[in-house]
Formats: C-alpha cells, sequence, structure tokens
C-alpha cells in the first residue's frame, strides 16, 4: 500500500495580485518540499485571487493568468522543485466570456485547476459544478468542465475537483468511485459563515463514502472585500476518520502521510460516468521520496467557540481590508456604546493600537457617562484617542437653518460625518462606520452621518451578538492576563444613539431580544410574516418590524461594506428592489 506525504498549503492570495499570487506559492512549495512533502494543492484561484467577479470578461486578464501559470510552473523547476507536483487554481479560458457576442456553446471562461510538474502544466481540470446562489454568481462567468482528471501520482490515482464539486451529490465525486482512483484532491474558495465549520466536516465525510476514497480539503484564508476565509482545511480517510484538521484564520502548512490503495482504473478514458463526466487521465513522473522517518503527522484541531470564531473573523476581515487596500490606519467616531467600543476593539486586534484613531465627538446630548467610557476604552487599549466638540457646528448650522425634532437628531449625525470624512482626507485614514446589522435592517441610522464610511467592520452582527463578542473578548482578556478592552458599563448600559434629552434605542424600537428573532427569521431565514406570527412573535410588532425594514431598502443600498459572517449579509446575498410594492401580510 503506498504513502503519499500531502501538504496543503492554506493561504491568503488577493484578487488580482498574479505576480504576489504566483510568489507565495513558490515560497509555500517550498516549505512543503522542506517538509518532505509528494504532493501539494493550493486553493481554488489561488493564482489570481478569488472571486475576480468582472475580471472573468476581460480578455487581458484571462491571458495574464494562462501566461503566469506558464512561468510559474517554470519558476518552480528553477527553483529546483519540479519533481514535486503542485496543484494550483486558476483562470483559464477556450474561448469568448459567455456574455460575448462571439461565445460558442460549451465554451468560456473555465475555474480551472492545473497540476505543474517538470516545469510545465502536466493536466488540467475545469470545474464541474458552479455555484449560483447566495454570493456566488459562477454561472455568470464561467462554463462548467465535463471532464474527470484523474493523474497517476507516486503509484496512486487521484482525482481532481474544485470546491462546489464537494457541495453538490454525485459528478465528480461518484465519477471518483467508478473511475476506481485511490483520493480525490478538492481545492476550494469557501466562504466563511457561522457554524459552516459544522457542516463542512460530515459534508467532506459523506463526498468520501461516495467517492470510496480519501478526500484531501484544502481552502484558503483572509479576506476578499466583504468575504472572509477561514481555511480549515482537512484530510478524511475513505471511512469517514478525520486524519488531519488545520486552524481556522490563519495561513498554515498542512503535511500529512496518507496510506492509500493503489487501486487499478475500473473505468475506459471514453467510457460516460456520473452527470455526462468522462475521464481523462495522465501521469507526472516519479515522485520525491518522503523521508523515511519520523512519520508526518498534521494533527486536528479542534474548532473554537461561536464568539470567538467570530471575533476572528472579523478581525481578518477587516485586517485584509484595510492592508490589501493599502490604507496606513483608521478613524472611527468612538461614543461610549457598545458598537463603537466593540469596532474599536475589533480594530485594534486587527492593527495594532497604533493604527486606530478613535475620536470622541460629543454634542450637548452627550451624557458624561458615555465620555467617560470612551476614554476608559482608549486608555484600556492605548489607541490615539481625540476629542471634538461638535456643538459650535451644530449651532452655527442651526443660526441658519430652521430646523426641529429629528431633523435637528440628524444633522448632529451628519457633522460627525464630516468631522471623520476630514480627518480621512486631511491623514488618510479609512474610516470605520459601526452600525450593527439590527439597525441597517429597520434603517436606524442617518444617510451622511452616523452611516458615513468605507469599511463596517460589524454590518453583519445582530445587536444581540454585538453583546455576546464585547462579553466573550473581555473575558478572553482575562483568561491571558491581559486588560480587557471594553469598559463594562459599555456593556451594561441601555443603548441610546444620545440625539437628544434621555433618548433611548427603545423610543424607536423594540427590545433587542425581541426584535433580532424576528430579523433573524425574516432576513436570515425568508421566513414571511405569517410564519413569523405562527412561530410566536407578537403580530403588531412584526407588522411594525416588517414595514421598517422594507422601506429601509435605500439606506442599506449606500451603506458601507462590511464582512460577512452570517447565511445571508446584506449586499450580494440579499438583493432586493429598492422601489418595491410588495409588503409582507398585505
Amino acid at each position: 500500500m503506498p504513502t503519499l506525504r500531502l501538504a496543503l498549503c492554506q493561504v491568503n492570495p488577493t484578487a488580482g495580485d498574479l505576480t504576489g499570487n504566483a510568489a507565495i506559492i513558490r515560497s509555500w512549495t517550498r516549505c512543503a518540499a522542506d517538509a518532505g512533502a509528494q504532493l501539494v494543492a493550493f486553493p481554488e484561484m489561488t493564482l489570481t485571487g478569488y472571486p475576480v467577479e468582472d475580471l472573468v470578461f476581460r480578455p487581458s486578464f484571462v491571458a495574464a493568468s494562462r501566461a503566469a501559470l506558464a512561468r510559474l510552473a517554470a519558476d518552480l523547476a528553477t527553483d529546483g522543485l519540479g519533481e514535486l507536483p503542485v496543484l494550483v487554481g486558476y483562470l483559464d479560458a477556450d474561448g469568448p466570456p459567455r456574455v460575448s457576442v462571439d461565445a460558442k456553446p460549451g465554451h468560456g471562461a473555465r475555474n480551472a485547476a492545473a497540476l505543474l510538474s517538470d516545469g510545465r502544466i502536466v493536466a488540467t481540470y475545469f470545474k464541474h459544478h458552479l455555484p449560483n446562489y447566495g454570493v456566488f454568481d459562477e454561472d455568470r462567468y464561467f462554463v462548467p468542465g465535463d471532464k474527470l482528471t484523474v493523474v497517476r501520482i507516486g503509484g496512486v490515482d487521484v482525482a481532481l475537483t474544485i470546491c462546489e464539486d464537494l457541495w453538490q451529490a454525485g459528478g465528480p465525486f461518484t465519477a471518483a468511485r467508478q473511475a476506481g482512483v485511490g483520493l480525490v484532491l478538492n481545492i476550494n474558495g469557501s466562504p466563511y459563515e457561522l457554524n459552516k465549520d459544522d457542516v463542512r466536516l460530515p459534508l467532506v465525510r459523506r463526498r468520501a463514502a461516495e467517492a470510496g476514497a480519501p478526500i484531501a480539503y484544502v481552502n484558503m484564508v483572509g479576506g476578499q472585500d466583504e468575504l472572509v476565509f477561514e481555511g480549515d482545511s482537512m484530510i478524511v480517510a475513505a471511512d469517514g476518520t478525520l486524519l488531519a484538521r488545520a486552524p481556522q484564520f490563519v495561513e498554515h502548512l498542512l503535511v500529512h502521510d496518507v496510506d492509500l490503495p493503489e487501486v487499478a482504473p475500473r473505468a475506459r478514458d471514453d467510457e460516460e460516468l456520473a452527470d455526462g463526466l468522462r475521464v481523462v487521465r495522465c501521469a507526472v513522473g516519479p515522485v520525491p521520496a518522503a523521508p523515511a522517518a519520523p512519520t508526518a503527522t498534521g494533527g486536528v484541531v479542534e474548532p473554537v467557540a461561536d464568539e470567538a470564531e467570530v471575533w476572528q473573523a472579523l478581525v481578518l476581515g477587516l485586517r485584509d481590508y484595510v492592508n490589501k487596500n493599502r490604507f496606513p490606519s483608521v478613524v472611527l467616531a468612538l461614543s461610549g456604546g457598545i458598537d463603537s467600543a466593540v469596532v474599536a476593539a475589533l480594530a485594534v486586534d486587527a492593527l495594532g493600537a497604533d493604527r486606530v484613531v478613535a475620536v470622541s465627538l460629543p454634542s450637548q446630548h452627550s451624557s458624561e457617562h458615555s465620555r467617560e467610557d470612551a476614554a476608559d476604552l482608549a486608555k484600556r487599549t492605548g489607541l490615539d484617542y481625540r476629542v471634538e466638540l461638535i456643538q459650535p457646528m451644530v449651532d452655527t448650522f442651526l443660526a441658519n437653518l430652521s430646523l426641529s425634532g429629528v431633523a435637528v437628531e440628524n444633522l448632529q449625525a451628519r457633522v460627525r460625518g464630516i468631522i471623520l470624512m476630514a480627518l480621512s482626507n486631511q491623514e488618510g485614514h479609512l474610516v470605520l462606520t459601526t452600525g450593527n446589522k439590527s439597525e441597517l435592517a429597520v434603517g436606524y441610522s442617518t444617510l451622511y452621518g452616523d452611516s458615513v464610511g468605507g469599511f463596517n467592520p460589524v454590518k453583519d452582527v445582530w445587536k444581540t451578538l454585538i453583546w455576546r463578542l464585547a462579553i466573550w473578548r473581555n473575558a478572553d482578556a482575562a483568561r491571558r492576563g491581559q486588560t480587557a478592552p471594553i469598559p463594562e458599563s459599555s456593556i451594561s448600559k441601555p443603548p441610546s444613539a444620545e440625539l437628544s434629552p434621555g433618548q433611548l434605542d427603545t423610543d424607536t424600537l423594540p427590545e433587542y431580544n425581541v426584535l433580532d428573532p424576528i430579523l433573524i427569521g425574516y432576513i436570515d431565514g425568508d421566513v414571511g410574516r405569517d410564519g413569523l406570527v405562527e412561530s410566536g412573535h407578537d403580530p403588531v410588532i412584526v407588522d411594525r418590524v416588517l414595514r421598517m425594514v422594507d422601506t429601509a431598502e435605500y439606506k442599506r443600498r449606500q451603506s458601507a461594506p462590511g464582512t460577512k459572517i452570517s447565511t445571508k449579509a446584506f449586499g450580494r446575498d440579499r438583493r432586493l428592489p429598492i422601489t418595491n410594492r410588495w409588503r409582507e401580510g398585505g
């Protein structure tokens, strides 16, 4: 029974950075070789980054991807790594994009994987199942593959697959069993969602049983716009045994010796298999011999608790958005409330205190305890803290405008937005906005005021989860013997925008422990009005909440991007018309 030393490279590419991503592949392949690897795999579209969206439609980008792949194969050989088979995800095409008038049926851009060896491209595989739900639009961009590529490596037949191929029953994994393979490689760009790691392992186990072979699953890590990828790469035996599992939210090299059966091919190359797939076979030369000892054991890293998982996702998403877009620092309004406190703590964890500017912007309605809480958080975290009084500016506006009620409240928020954007222009900071998902859902924000900003780390975080995250982060600091970053009073006091005397969020909204379950059902679960009432929610409150959600779409359409952590984030996950007369319940 042959043994292959697999190296799964859980890396963090950047969309469009072909040169930088190729350098990542070369560097990590060297590390894999130093660990005695005999087969190396990188995530989906590592060479181009993922997703590249409408860059797919640019022939120049497709050509650059193909040229970069050929250079990479040659460079790996120059690096002395030519004998080591390396599987790399990239963008390919066998004709004009699907949207082109010159497009031919069955031809177009391809989400592809290439096996590199001996300085050349030995084999390619085109993704068969194309996801077209949630944040995915792959049916818009790609043409599905109709062949299963099987490569003989070290005496073992290895099938190549890509991401969504794993999430659909049948297709490549059933075809892999019919072809008699000994291992299935599955390369992924699978975005993070809370509890997705709990779904992933059972899914990989089902596909291993379906293929009758072990599965090596490698996923990318890092932030790309609103998406964040958590890694969680793994190797699962044919009987479902978890052999190795990588940590979440960090780059990692998972090296593991896998005992594999020497299975004789069962299907002819021209034989039609599951889902109309046909087998394409090839072989690579002798692979490097793995060291006789010690045996490589990748280890199994257990997933963390929900709050820790979400916190790591938000930190990574924010860090990569700032760094990959080359912002030197961030600035936010620090009110002393729970939302801005959590965003400030996230920013310090992501970037370091020296790259975070927090500005207290008190008006005549700002309470003393809120000012003290903001100053206290700044002291606890060490960030750059400033105070800018907004009342003189508000008074100047009011001396020239006749405003009252909500207009005066919104004026205060917009003056704060002007100050933050001015600091951004003057000093180069990225402005972080701090509105949570509950507020965005019901439109509880001021356009061009508290909603102003270039990125919102908590855009996809319900208010009730904001509190849980704050409590967890402080408890985690205590466990580490560190100072808790968030003042206890910011967590315990009733939430308020403090735009008028004695104002509380509950003057406008239901209690958040009542509001959030309704919103989660309606937005994340697409539960209608009747279903919400049947599940026990007060029909009067349901009608009121749904009305607020439906009429606030125009605000959400103008909101800053933010890290996705749920099954249905505002933006590409949930697309509704702004002009819309449909109302739940009539």
